[in-house]
This record gives C-alpha cells, structure tokens and sequence, in this order.
C-alpha cells in the first residue's frame, strides 16, 4: 500500500514562474497544490528569479518582489505564503541589500496595500503555522 503524505509542501524561497519563467519559480498548479496542502512558500529573493527580462541588476524596484507575493497570494491563498530570502549566498535586490533592509520590503508592501494582518502572516505566521503543524508543539 502506497501511503502518501498529509504534511503540508514546504517551497522555502521560490517565485511565481507566471512573472518570471524560471524553472525554478513555481507554476500556478504547483502554488495551487502548497496551498491545497496548507503549506507555504517563502519569497526568494534572488535576483535571478525576479525579473522577467534575465538582466542580473540589482536595481530591483520593490514592487517587483510586491507582485510576486500578491501573484501567490492570489494562488495559493494568504495562508500559505511568507519570506524565504536567499540571503547565503544570492545576489539580492539593493533596496534589501541585507537582512537589514527589511522594513524596506515590508514599507512596499505597506504602500500597495498589503494590511497590517496580512504583513504578520507574510513576515512569520504562516512559517511559525507551517512550523508547529509539521514539528509539533
């Protein structure tokens, strides 16, 4: 008997592939099924996977990371999307730069209307959610 997995998928910084067509952003069906599973993806932010065009500048406006994160929001439901970074190793926005900068994410998301609940789940509810439900308490 084959027995499959009731846990939630965990994609931990990955974009949204129908914004930038990376194999490694994730489609609308795979988005679909993390948030079917109630699990999470976590914005990567990589410059390579953010932009559209395959330029590698780090003069990333932070509307584009804003557009990926309502593209999944949209998919996958607010529940099951969060930050996933990329900071060992991947070249990242300047406007970020370092884990410093990011309350300058956070002020884009503030400015294109993301709420105050909303930010919470995106910054660290759903990953402490996903957390508890798949390590216990």
């Amino acid at each position: 008997m084959v027995q499959i997995s009731t846990a939630p998928l965990v994609a931990s910084h990955s974009n949204a592939h129908a914004l930038t067509p990376s194999s490694r952003n994730l489609t609308d069906a795979q988005l679909r099924a993390i948030g079917k599973s109630r699990g999470i993806v976590g914005l990567n932010f990589a410059i390579d996977f953010l932009q559209d065009d395959g330029r590698l500048v780090e003069n990333i406006a932070p509307q584009v990371m804003v557009r990926h994160l309502q593209h999944m929001i949209d998919i996958a439901g607010e529940d099951c999307v969060g930050l996933g970074s990329d900071f060992d190793g991947a070249t990242i926005p300047e406007f970020i730069s370092d884990v410093a900068g990011l309350p300058r994410l956070v002020a884009a998301m503030e400015q294109a209307g993301f709420g105050p609940a909303l930010i919470a789940k995106i910054t660290r509810e759903n990953w402490l959610r996903v957390l508890k439900e798949t390590w216990g308490n």
